[in-house]
């Protein structure tokens, strides 16, 4: 009997201090200072602390713009605005450069403290296996057993306090490793909601790289027209504005008589209706100017009236919604503005500008989704017009005639 208690008390100390200390382990298997994760946060910081740095100069720069905005038009001062542009969008790239190199070291810590759990759990589920093992290789017996093998009461208890220990450490490490699971699950699904945050940030850093070369592309453009002269400037600008006039009078003028005549006609009544559920005109959401955006190139000729969509040149652009085309204007010269206009219920409209190639025919009705044309306003191209810097789609959403924010109408 001595011989059993011996065993039983030396099976209780080796498993009772292995059960303590991995359970420490499971609870956090962090708490152990990795060197790789311990580098990998440092390096983290710098780049969190660099991203502080950019945000503070891209910060000045928009105030540079802001202020620069409330001054008198001149060649001189739109230089200066593009000029802390380009600096601010550089600035941008930057940033996102910063960010997707913090996103990466994140994940890759994350991936380390997630390995560190799958060894941790697997070393623990082989100490549980041999553990049960073990306990049904010496047939463990039960208390009322205990107390009847037993020859006196202290041997019963040394031997029922050994086996509420054992269970008791048993039942911890169950809990550990349940515990340590959930957090590697937990780990594992920020690990991927980091990467999906590192292609978008991969997508950003694409289209700023372009808005860069969009924006230098004004800068050569607006230098080569004026050659450095005011005079010359000045000249440029009223020349776009009677230009814009131009054609916001003529989309004022058919939107107006196409809406008149298809009224007289009954027509809008079989048009089927979309309900204002508007649809995306091309594939792509990137807005490279806003509606009124503050910032447009063009913002000392007019308030920028829809939303310039990043396309290349000849992509596919469909109708938003179902209507009539009121206007189809193609044209044979760069500084033609080529444009498709669709007449919708409920006194909407929708305008596609710097239209590449167009498909459809005045009056005309489309369904949702139909092509009606391609896109284009690459500078210098046939129907792209005067107030372009980079590939991309113009698109409008007039309401009575006026043009309103598509956000607004965008899904």
């Amino acid at each position: 009997m001595q011989k059993r208690v011996k065993i039983t008390l030396f099976l209780l100390l080796t498993f009772g201090l292995f059960f303590i200390s991995s359970f420490l382990v499971l609870a956090d298997t962090t708490s152990t200072a990795n060197p790789e994760v311990e580098q990998l946060n440092k390096e983290i910081q710098l780049r969190k602390d660099k991203i502080k740095q950019l945000e503070d100069t891209i910060n000045s720069y928009k105030q540079n713009i802001a202020q620069k905005q409330t001054e008198g038009v001149s060649l001189k001062n739109q230089m200066s605005i593009i000029d802390n542009h380009i600096a601010q969008t550089q600035a941008d790239v930057d940033l996102t450069n910063e960010e997707l190199q913090k996103t990466q070291l994140e994940i890759d810590s994350l991936n380390i403290s997630i390995d560190e759990k799958e060894v941790a759990i697997d070393r623990e589920k082989k100490m549980i296996s041999k553990m049960i093992q073990s306990l049904h290789a010496n047939d463990q017996k039960n208390f009322l057993e205990i107390m009847l093998t037993n020859s006196n009461f202290a041997d019963f208890y040394d031997q029922a306090k050994y086996l509420e220990s054992v269970y008791t450490d048993l039942g911890r490490t169950v809990k550990g490793v349940r515990i340590a699971k959930e957090d590697m699950d937990a780990k594992k699904v920020l690990a991927e909601a980091k990467k999906e945050e590192y292609n978008q940030f991969l997508d950003q850093l694409s289209n700023q790289k372009k808005d860069l070369t969009d924006e230098k592309t004004n800068k050569e453009g607006l230098l080569v027209q004026t050659k450095s002269s005011e005079v010359r400037y000045q000249t440029m600008l009223d020349s776009l504005r009677s230009q814009y006039k131009v054609v916001e009078n003529e989309v004022s003028s058919f939107e107006s008589q196409v809406r008149k005549k298809l009224s007289q006609q009954d027509r809008f009544n079989s048009q089927s209706s979309d309900g204002g559920d508007f649809g995306w005109p091309v594939s792509g959401h990137y807005i490279t100017a806003r509606f009124h955006d503050p910032d447009y190139p063009f913002q000392n000729v007019f308030q920028h009236s829809g939303v310039d969509i990043r396309m290349p040149q000849g992509s596919v652009v469909h109708a938003a919604a179902s209507g009539y085309i009121g206007r189809a204007k193609r044209c044979t010269l760069a500084s033609c503005y080529s444009y498709v206009l669709i007449i919708h219920n409920g006194n909407l409209s929708t305008l596609y500008g710097h239209l590449s190639s167009i498909l459809i025919n005045d009056e005309q009705f489309v369904n949702k989704g139909d092509i009606i044309g391609y896109s284009g306003g690459t500078p210098g191209m046939v129907g792209s017009g005067p107030f372009v810097t980079g590939a991309h789609l113009h698109f409008e959403v007039r309401v009575n005639g006026i043009p309103v924010d598509p956000m607004g109408y965008l899904p």
